[in-house]
């Protein structure tokens, strides 16, 4: 019974990240590269909200130490449906730093999926970059 559960959840993950993935291009097919990023997000916000999604932007991301936690100021960009991270970039490249942060981010909020977006490309889906969170059950 778990199985299905779990195929059921990866399934709806990424129907979830397809659908997010083609408003993401929409935007950038809109807009084009060159932008900040805060514009970026702003629209893909509007996207995805108007798409009917549940979006939380700038969503602040504690770490906890044993028994303390830190407002460090960690934020992600965009979380969609509590499931999905999305982290934008405006970069030439990703770096090994661009990965380790969004991990770092499904892991401090035990999220399972994570799409790392880099809208300084010609052509956006080559610059999307998909994550799991091997710590849930998935």
């Amino acid at each position: 019974m778990e199985e299905n559960t779990n195929l059921e959840l990866s399934e709806e993950l990424n129907a979830l990240s397809y659908k997010v993935i083609g408003l993401a291009i929409e935007v950038h097919r809109e807009l084009g590269p060159g932008l900040l990023e805060s514009a970026y997000q702003a629209c893909l916000f509007y996207e995805l909200q108007k798409a009917g999604l549940k979006v939380e932007k700038e969503l602040s991301l504690p770490i906890t130490y044993k028994e303390i936690e830190l407002n460090q100021g960690y934020k992600i960009d965009l979380l969609v449906e509590d499931k999905l991270v999305i982290e934008l970039k405006i970069v030439e490249n990703y770096t090994s730093v661009h990965f380790a942060q969004i991990l770092t981010y499904l892991k401090l909020g035990n999220y399972p999926y994570g799409l790392l977006i880099n809208y300084n490309s010609k052509i956006l889906r080559n610059s999307i970059k998909r994550f799991i969170n091997s710590n849930t059950n998935i």
